[in-house]
């Protein structure tokens, strides 16, 4: 790959641009589905490609392609340079970038046991086992399982003199129930996933995984309507997450920053939260399903605080927009993949944990919902509502957790319901996933943090 830098490079030289860049990747991946204890699907596959950018007062150009030779990169050079002086030329939107120094390194993954020194024969059983354990009666009605190895290797680039690779593995084992009966289906799921190799998956019980699972879903078939309107909600730490995700995390995106189309535009320095909220984007975070060694500019992983005690405290970046704001790098600017452009995104994003014990939030809590697991939430950078829908959830009474009730929708405005918190846990969890630019450009991440106590709107059931 060094030879194919360097003709990148040379073209970039060559056609006057202010900045180029190269990223090399390979990427891996096998999935194996399990349905209702037989094999519904079992796929590896492998997509090699380079991308290639470049950077004229104020204007990009990219080129991408998937033949690894030097003249396919030259002309894949040529085009970015070409098309980053059209821009340029045509006065696009101007933006600058950060001044950095060249880095060389080069990283190995964090992996105790390598996947790809596991066969298919046990990644499958593994899969299966989750699957059966779910049989736990007649009421369960179909069983789904999972399991999912990613393998990337990068190699990033560029013409002030970074010269970086590294990989990233992960893997995940999961499941899904659905239990019925009449006319009544309800569904249930976990999953176990993270930055690292076979020894995540293999340090779960699969037999506890897929039981638990399909007790859920059961529970679900004669759970109560949830009561509505405002109320004292103890968000799990799922819930909590997309909060911090879904709208904190997502407005916090300095290229959302950069077209003044956030609600956290002109904000740091003022209160956003009680002084029980502090938030971080970590892509440093140990094991996390969304931990990056480097972005796909070559920036590495940072530990960027969001919140601080309920004071907005900064955005995420990338080299364009830390440049264009004058703001720090935060190692944020990341792709889909070699054909995708480079956006600010996130990495593992949630909600510090806080020093109240769990049960203590419960016994405080006279009358109120505690969530359990999320099904979905909503993007709004824009104007700042949150929208959660929670698989499922227990009424609180009197310091006891009492019935559990059936999923249910949480609303309101964020900052309204952050300045609202009163408690939080000194527990803790992060859960993986795959997160989108809109509809597109899915980057691994997660989002969590502790159970938090908050006035939330209910509703649905």
């Amino acid at each position: 790959m060094r030879e194919l830098a360097k003709s990148a490079l040379k073209v970039f030289e060559k056609t006057g641009v202010d900045f180029g860049d190269i990223r090399t990747e390979e990427r891996k991946s096998t999935t194996i589905r399990i349905a209702n204890e037989q094999l519904q699907a079992l796929s590896s596959v492998v997509r090699k490609g380079f991308s290639v950018r470049a950077f004229r007062r104020g204007a990009w150009g990219y080129s991408s392609g998937t033949s690894f030779t030097l003249d396919s990169v030259r002309r894949a050079a040529e085009a970015a340079a070409r098309i980053a002086h059209a821009n340029s030329a045509r006065g696009l939107p101007r933006s600058s970038l950060k001044s950095i120094k060249p880095m060389k390194r080069r990283l190995k993954p964090v992996v105790q046991i390598d996947p790809a020194n596991i066969g298919l024969d046990e990644k499958t059983e593994l899969a299966m086992t989750v699957s059966r354990a779910q049989r736990i009666g007649p009421k369960v009605a179909s069983t789904f399982a999972i399991y999912g190895e990613w393998d990337h290797a990068f190699e990033v680039a560029n013409t002030v003199g970074t010269d970086v690779s590294w990989r990233e593995v992960r893997t995940r084992i999961g499941g899904q129930a659905v239990a019925a009966e009449g006319d009544k289906r309800d569904f249930a799921y976990d999953f176990t996933d993270g930055t690292g190799g076979y020894e995540i998956v293999k340090a779960v019980d699969p037999n506890e995984m897929g039981k638990t699972i399909a007790e859920e879903a059961i529970e679900l078939l004669t759970a109560k309507k949830p009561p509505g309107g405002m109320m004292t909600v103890i968000t799990d730490p799922d819930i909590s997450g997309l909060l911090a995700h879904e709208v904190m995390g997502h407005a916090s995106e300095g290229d959302e920053i950069t077209k003044r189309r956030s609600f956290l535009t002109d904000i740091v320095g003022k209160k956003v939260g009680s002084p029980l909220v502090t938030m971080y984007d970590d892509g440093t975070y140990p094991g996390a399903h969304g931990t990056i060694q480097f972005d796909g500019e070559g920036t590495p992983g940072h530990k960027t605080r969001i919140i601080d005690r309920g004071v907005y405290a900064g955005y995420m970046h990338s080299l364009e927009t830390s440049g264009t704001l004058k703001m720090p790098l935060t190692g944020n600017g990341r792709a889909e993949n070699y054909s995708r452009r480079v956006w600010v995104r996130m990495t593992n994003t949630y909600f510090a944990p806080g020093d109240d014990k769990f049960d203590e939030i419960v016994e405080e809590t006279k009358d109120g919902l505690l969530t359990h697991k999320s099904i979905s939430g909503m993007e709004d950078p824009v104007g700042g509502g949150f929208q959660a829908v929670a698989l499922m959830g227990h009424l609180v009474k009197n310091g006891e957790i009492g019935p559990a009730v059936r999923g249910m929708t949480l609303t309101g405005k964020a900052l309204e319901i952050l300045k609202s918190v009163d408690m939080a846990s000194r527990e803790f969890k992060l859960s993986g996933g795959f997160c989108g630019k809109g509809e597109e450009d899915y980057v691994p991440v997660s989002s969590g943090g502790p159970y938090m106590r908050s006035k939330i709107i209910v509703g649905g059931g």
